[in-house]
């Protein structure tokens, strides 16, 4: 019988989506600002994001059923995949915002879904895995709060960046530093609080 846990105990097992949601909201509020930057068409800004979702209706599933049947007496059967998920997540979004062209933009945002859903659909399965049936809508609802807090403030931080100082225009064809920035920002966040959940 799996015993309940406490507040902080299930805060630390979900901290996670804190940077997933990073990377979800940043992708989502600013991969267009991304591609019009590089000289796409608002027409066809659309095409470009139909990698985005069919990439998570693959991946999930996928995800899912190989971290089911997923075990390592050392890390368990989610941790393997936050981990790769979060290193691959990070990587793509420092990268992202470095695109030259608009083929590595919508390359870029290939990966970066992929990846982040690598890490996210075990995190939902991690509160059946680890919570007693009482505690399971409980566990949603701390999931839910932080994935929130994650997405006010990644959907902030190119703005935060201007009011710091940093420039939020660029030459043309070139991302701006602000979003440069926020990016930046958040691979750093996504891995760090994937890396706590994985260590507590």
């Amino acid at each position: 019988m799996k015993k309940k846990l406490d507040f902080w105990q299930i805060w630390n097992m979900s901290f996670g989506m804190l940077g997933i949601q990073f990377g979800f909201a940043l992708q989502g509020g600013f991969m267009s600002r991304i591609f019009q930057t590089l000289g796409a068409d608002k027409d066809a800004i659309p095409m470009l994001w139909i990698a985005a979702p069919l990439t998570g209706l693959l991946i999930q599933p996928i995800v899912g059923y190989m971290s089911d049947r997923t075990w390592s007496y050392k890390f368990g059967r989610r941790k393997p995949y936050f981990f790769v998920g979060a290193v691959m997540t990070s990587i793509a979004l420092f990268f992202t915002p470095y695109s030259s062209t608009l083929w590595m933009a919508a390359g870029a945002l290939w990966i970066l879904d992929a990846s982040i859903n690598i890490s996210m659909e075990p995190f939902r399965a991690l509160v059946a895995d680890k919570l007693p049936d009482s505690q399971r809508s409980y566990g949603f609802v701390v999931q839910t709060l932080i994935i929130g807090t994650g997405t006010w403030i990644a959907s902030n931080l190119p703005w935060l960046m201007t009011k710091l100082g940093v420039p939020n225009t660029a030459p043309e064809g070139v991302v701006p530093d602000s979003v440069k920035y926020a990016f930046a920002i958040g691979a750093f966040v996504l891995f760090s609080s994937i890396l706590y959940t994985i260590l507590t």
